[in-house]
């Protein structure tokens, strides 16, 4: 009996032996087969997420060529990051943090989540979800991949895959959780040849049939040996779960919750009627909620990618009460979350939020700081103390940042109008250092954002060089994504660079009409800038050119939206009006899109050689006939005491009749008139030079001067403060490329500045006269 006995166990384990090595052996071709089919798979669905902590921290040089192989396969570069439109100032077709492009946005900047399959990287400071590491409380409500077991080998699993098949129906719920929990334990490496197994899916199916006898904690460790077994989040046998997750989620507390949240995340698998049930039910219980219910909860609906209405309120003023008490790490969750969501609290939350952030800077992670940036570029906030600590932060640590978070700063720097060059210059001189990990989108959005902020080649020598470089590199990514390579050409073009060949490449007829035919991006647009900039700036370069019927299309385009938005604009409408009764009439000013292909109006106005208006779209001979009536209109203003006390805000200053020169009319601050005008205060100090421009007291020289064109081409532009940096007098990038491209076409440009202008609305009509004729006429005696 006992040699019977041993006779079958010899038998048995040579058969396991045999089992293993053919296990074994297929795994050298399942591992790299079914990942690669499970990578296919991620790149088809959007919700796909792929964790890579290395966007913000800088792999070590010391790394070996395995690491870098194993990184390839375990974390392909996946799809799921949407492109995110290309961020424009005004004016422009695609803007960065546009609600209305929320999913592009959004899907755009993911984060990629911890799946199983995904090691932390070795020099890897911080990944996504550090913050849940802050505090004990979190390990109820996550999971963690780093506490994960491997003490099963492949035998063992072997063996209980055997004894499912012994078994079959005849497990209980406890024994079926038992054997998945054990098969999750096994090494990594190996889930993929458990997974291949054919005993696995009849396991899989049985747990289906006896799902509704589980309790809550062995449906929850199901999933979570799902998510340790790697588990295509595609797989048939996850809709059945999600089902049966929503329908007990009354049955459920709310820390067992956020854990089921948590697991669906690390699957990779979109579960919007799970998250509404999940919202509803939190809605209900928020007495239940502390700190790391909260920020777990936010977590959560950052990587769902959706807030109801009804939970932003509740969940501000949660926040507030326990903002004191947020860690750093758990501050940038917060913020990526609310980003992510694109869910915007009120200005003074979000101010408040920020406070904080900065209190605690030094101790945030480098990823944490990239969250706060993420948020104040979606909210627009100008929160100046944080920007200011962002000149000394920034320079220290971006030799240790990879390219993704040196373009969230840039990025966030360029959508919020910030330039400062110690920012700049450090993202800059890192590039070249990480520019080879660098992908066509990144590439794209850091041209983009130095190009807006007006960084110039002579400033940072190696800097565009080398983007353009990627640019040339991942040539074959814009088959997928045009809409990178326009993004990087328009800020190229902001500079002054042209390198011809890409310019060619994205106006060829195949790029043009793969753009063109785009379902998500309005791209001709874009197209149409790149072709007039082409025209302008590279007249003999042989770069091919848009038809004639898609400038057409695009021109009326842009043209309906002007008039029904820029034309109607306060400002506007009062310059057209000042400059018309000041020159004389409606024939001497034309507000149009003098250069259609940057998306913005002008008022154009025409002057001869003697300064004399002349009708924009008339020929010479209607010159008297604008002279008479420019004599008409300035003759009928009378300088009274009063006229001058409104002009001035102040009594005349007698003039010294030993001055031989005349002054010209200085805009100085003057004291308030109301309260609300203290923002802008304009006065005008009237000069004899001014009095006898008003009155015709003195003649224009009818003398032609010969040195200047027989027709002054003016064009007046009414700025706005969004056209310049913040707080600065430095235009952004598409309008000094239009202030340049103007010149190239013969214009001269006369400049309203807002800070000027605007004031001067709330001012007296004659004061508005007195600014515009300084204006068009001194400015062009200043040109004699």
């Amino acid at each position: 009996m006992s040699a019977t006995v041993l006779f079958h166990h010899v038998a048995k384990r040579r058969l396991y032996a045999h089992v293993q090595r053919v296990f074994i052996f297929r795994s050298q071709r399942l591992s790299s087969n079914v990942e690669n089919g499970e990578q296919k798979r991620e790149e088809e669905t959007e919700s796909t997420l792929v964790y890579k902590p290395s966007a913000y921290y800088q792999r070590p040089s010391s790394r070996s060529s395995n690491v870098g192989r194993s990184e390839k396969i375990h974390l392909p570069l996946n799809p799921a990051f949407r492109q995110q439109r290309s961020p424009c100032i005004i004016s422009t077709s695609r803007r960065l943090s546009s609600t209305k492009n929320t999913l592009l946005n959004t899907a755009s900047d993911r984060v990629a989540i911890l799946t199983p399959n995904a090691t932390k990287e070795p020099g890897v400071k911080s990944d996504p979800r550090a913050f849940q590491r802050c505090r004990p409380e979190y390990r109820n409500m996550t999971h963690d991949p780093s506490q994960r077991s491997s003490t099963v080998d492949l035998n063992e699993a072997l063996l209980a895959l055997h004894k499912v098949t012994v078994q079959k129906n005849n497990m209980e719920p406890s024994e079926v959780t038992n054997f998945l929990s054990k098969l999750g334990q096994i090494p990594q490496e190996l889930a993929a040849v458990v997974r291949g197994d054919k005993r696995f899916n009849p396991l899989l199916r049985y747990s289906v049939e006896i799902m509704q006898n589980f309790m809550t904690p062995q449906l929850l460790d199901a999933l979570r040996a799902f998510v340790n077994l790697a588990l295509p989040h595609s797989h048939s046998i996850l809709g059945l779960y999600e089902t049966e997750f929503c329908r007990r989620v009354s049955e459920m507390d709310l820390r067992q919750l956020l854990l089921a949240a948590d697991l669906w995340r690390c699957l990779g698998r979109v579960v919007p009627k799970y998250l509404e049930r999940l919202f509803d039910n939190v809605s209900q219980n928020f007495n239940q909620m502390g700190v790391p219910e909260l920020v777990q909860l936010l977590y959560i609906i950052g990587e769902g990618r959706r807030c109801p209405d009804t939970l932003v309120q509740p969940l501000e003023s949660l926040l507030m009460r326990h903002l004191n008490q947020l860690k750093p790490e758990e501050l940038g969750a917060v913020c990526l979350g609310l980003f992510k969501s694109q869910r915007a609290l009120s200005e003074r939350a979000t101010r408040r939020l920020v406070d904080r952030a900065l209190a605690v800077v030094e101790d945030m992670s480098d990823f944490g700081i990239v969250n706060v940036l993420k948020l104040m570029r979606f909210s627009y906030l100008d929160h100046l103390p944080w920007l200011e600590a962002m000149g000394s932060e920034v320079p220290r640590r971006a030799p240790q940042m990879e390219v993704q978070g040196l373009m969230h700063v840039i990025l966030a720097c360029s959508a919020l109008h910030y330039r400062d060059d110690r920012v700049l210059l450090a993202v800059a001189e890192q590039l070249p250092n990480v520019v080879s990990r660098c992908r066509s989108k990144d590439a794209a959005k850091m041209l983009w954002a130095f190009g807006t902020l007006g960084v110039l080649p002579n400033q940072c020598p190696n800097l565009y060089p080398c983007l353009t470089a990627i640019l040339r590199e991942r040539q074959a990514e814009f088959q997928r994504y045009p809409e990178h390579l326009l993004t990087a050409l328009l800020g190229l073009a902001f500079v002054g660079l042209f390198p011809e060949d890409l310019l060619s490449l994205a106006l060829s007829a195949e790029f043009v009409k793969r753009a063109c035919n785009s379902q998500e991006l309005e791209l001709r647009k874009d197209l149409f800038t790149l072709d007039g900039t082409v025209g302008l700036e590279l007249p003999k370069s042989t770069v091919p050119r848009l038809s004639h019927t898609i400038r057409e299309e695009v021109t009326k385009q842009l043209w309906d939206f002007v008039q029904s938005d820029i034309c109607q604009k306060p400002e506007v409408l009062e310059a057209e009006d000042v400059l018309r009764k000041l020159l004389g009439g409606e024939m001497f000013v034309r507000k149009h899109m003098i250069l259609p292909h940057l998306r913005s109006i002008d008022l154009e106005v025409h002057l001869d050689q003697n300064d004399q208006p002349i009708p924009v779209s008339s020929g010479p001979g209607q010159q008297n006939l604008a002279s008479q009536k420019l004599d008409a209109r300035l003759s009928g203003v009378t300088i009274t005491d009063d006229l001058l006390a409104q002009l001035t805000n102040t009594r005349k200053t007698p003039v010294q009749q030993s001055n031989k020169f005349l002054q010209k009319p200085e805009v100085h601050t003057i004291e308030p008139v109301q309260e609300r005008e203290s923002i802008f205060n304009v006065g005008i100090d009237l000069t004899d030079n001014l009095l006898m421009a008003l009155t015709k007291s003195q003649k224009r020289s009818s003398r032609l001067d010969d040195s200047k064109p027989s027709i002054q081409r003016l064009a007046v532009q009414v700025t706005h403060r969004n056209h310049y940096c913040y707080r600065t007098e430095q235009l952004l990038g598409l309008h000094a490329l239009k202030r340049r491209q103007l010149a190239l076409a013969g214009y001269r440009v006369v400049e309203l500045p807002h800070w000027e202008w605007f004031p001067l609305l709330r001012r007296s009509y004659a004061e508005k006269l007195a600014y515009l004729h300084c204006k068009i006429f001194s400015c062009s005696d200043s040109k004699k």
